[in-house]
């Protein structure tokens, strides 16, 4: 047994599941989403949990078993509580501030960084502590926005400039030395 998939997802209070053939759509406080899975797997409300089943043990079966789970719990997660994700900027002159709904950032090149979130996501900027701070109900497009911004100005080794997960480590590494 899939030590994932076996698990039941807990269904909180005000938060509604429908399964809908191949399609579970879930609704909670903060909005709903909904997701297709696998026509092998199944799933089905049971006892206020949603149960994840597949129809055999070959090895297919077992890993979709475990991601349709955790798919089903991302969903739940999602519209009950929603996923955030800060970002830090590390470097002298480098900032980030938000002009209506897009975010501008100057990150040491010739011209700022303009992005305007997707639907469904809402980015916030701490400028006294250079921190962006990536927010919605998508597990998924959460963590897709935050990379799309750390691409722009990737942690460098030398001097850990850039932009970087808050709780990222950035290895330095030591420069060249001088020759005697």
């Amino acid at each position: 047994m899939s030590r994932v998939g076996k698990l039941p997802v807990p269904i909180p209070d005000k938060t509604k599941v429908d399964i809908q053939g191949q399609t579970v759509t879930v609704t909670g406080p903060k909005g709903n989403l909904s997701c297709h899975i696998h026509q092998d797997i199944s799933a089905a409300v049971e006892n206020n949990t949603v149960v994840v089943s597949r129809p055999s043990d070959n090895k297919k079966h077992r890993a979709l078993h475990g991601l349709t789970r955790a798919l089903i719990n991302n969903l739940v997660l999602g519209v009950t509580e929603g996923y955030k994700r800060e970002l830090q900027i590390v470097g002298v002159g480098y900032r980030a501030e938000m002009k209506g709904n897009r975010l501008v950032a100057w990150l040491g090149y010739s011209h700022p960084i303009v992005m305007e979130p997707p639907e469904g996501v809402t980015i916030e900027v701490l400028p006294k502590e250079n921190k962006i701070i990536v927010d919605g109900i998508d597990k998924q497009l959460v963590g897709q926005v935050a990379a799309k911004i750390r691409s722009f100005r990737k942690p460098e080794p030398y001097k850990g400039k850039g932009i970087r997960y808050a709780e990222e480590k950035v290895r330095t590494k030591a420069g060249k030395t001088a020759g005697a």
